[in-house]
């Protein structure tokens, strides 16, 4: 809510253009104290990988990002999947319903491209919200050691997972970030 009590205008989310890179840049090192998400982001840009990358913009500019990139369950390489990640927005816009909103049409458009499944490395209280269970309820490992229930799955296709199993691999820009 503003100071007169009137929530502010939705963030508007749109497809990644050309000339966003430096605000996209910002909005992860706001978000995550740390320029490592916006490398990898310009990274996974630079190599052709990033399959979907959705910003969010309010009158001042753009506060959030989402990207989802390519990741293959070990067990099923022909079930085309994609692992979010990095989310970002701007601190003074959390709990704001900008990240849903970028969480929502990210999802909607993997769906949309032919994507099965989806995993996220995140917030296990934030992301069953959209549908997202603990991957390994699917069979389904991060190849990074990471605490229970961070590692969550989301059917884009129902049923995809079934037989899924063993560790999903994220592109290999992760490894580097």
């Amino acid at each position: 809510m503003s100071e007169r009590g009137v929530a502010p205008p939705p963030a508007a989310v749109r497809r990644e253009r050309s000339g966003d890179a430096g605000a996209i840049r910002e909005v992860n090192r706001l978000a995550f104290a740390t320029p490592a998400e916006g490398r990898l982001v310009d990274a996974l840009r630079a190599r052709g990988k990033l399959v979907v990358s959705l910003v969010a913009e309010r009158e001042r500019g753009i506060v959030g990002h989402i990207a989802f990139s390519r990741a293959v369950a070990a067990a099923r390489p022909d079930v085309p999947g994609v692992g979010l990640g990095p989310m970002a927005v701007v601190p003074a816009l959390r709990s704001r319903g900008v990240g849903s909103e970028l969480v929502r049409a990210g999802l909607a458009e993997c769906a949309a491209l032919g994507f099965s499944f989806a995993v996220v490395l995140g917030h296990p209280e934030y992301y069953p919200r959209f549908g997202f269970l603990a991957a390994s309820g699917f069979g389904l490992s991060c190849r990074w050691p990471v605490p229970e229930g961070v590692f969550m799955a989301l059917e884009l296709t129902p049923g995809a997972l079934a037989g899924a199993g063993g560790a999903v691999a994220y592109e290999p820009e992760f490894d580097d970030a």
